[in-house]
């Protein structure tokens, strides 16, 4: 049984977060921060998680990455993101080179196949292409990409 939030450490709030899902020191910090708990508190409980390897800014990141890889998101969003994470660039190219050895990302083909869910032809209209490479660009796709999914379509 959880402690109440009152009786509750910074340790055991934290435990009980990372028991639901991966976070990353600055999420967690956050979380901890809003529960009014000591900054000092909080920075002692994080070093402790990280030593004990309960919390993992790099294996948030490649968690992050593949979750996000199958939404059919491309590299640039999944970059902002981690970055608004307090993700530091390091680990964020790490984690980003790590998925896309271990599962051979293509982020051409992500593009196409992300496009070919929403729609099913590259538009026949200037305004219905350029929703289109909106649609891929808010994704988070480059141009190159975003041409290519649009001349597979």
């Amino acid at each position: 049984m959880f402690p109440s939030n009152a009786d509750a450490s910074p340790r055991d709030v934290a435990i009980q977060l990372l028991a639901r899902r991966e976070y990353s020191r600055v999420e967690l910090a956050r979380k901890l921060q809003q529960k009014s708990f000591d900054g000092d508190d909080i920075e002692a409980c994080l070093d402790a998680l990280a030593e004990q390897s309960l919390q993992s800014d790099a294996r948030f990141a490649e968690s992050f990455v593949r979750s996000r890889i199958a939404r059919g998101q491309g590299v640039i969003r999944i970059k902002g993101e981690l970055r608004q994470r307090g993700i530091d660039q390091e680990t964020l190219t790490a984690a980003l080179a790590a998925v896309e050895e271990r599962e051979a990302i293509d982020w051409f083909e992500l593009a196409k196949e992300t496009l070919a869910r929403r729609y099913d032809s590259p538009g026949d209209t200037p305004k219905e292409r350029a929703k289109r490479e909106r649609f891929l660009a808010t994704r988070g796709f480059d141009f190159e990409q975003i041409r290519y999914a649009l001349s597979c379509l």
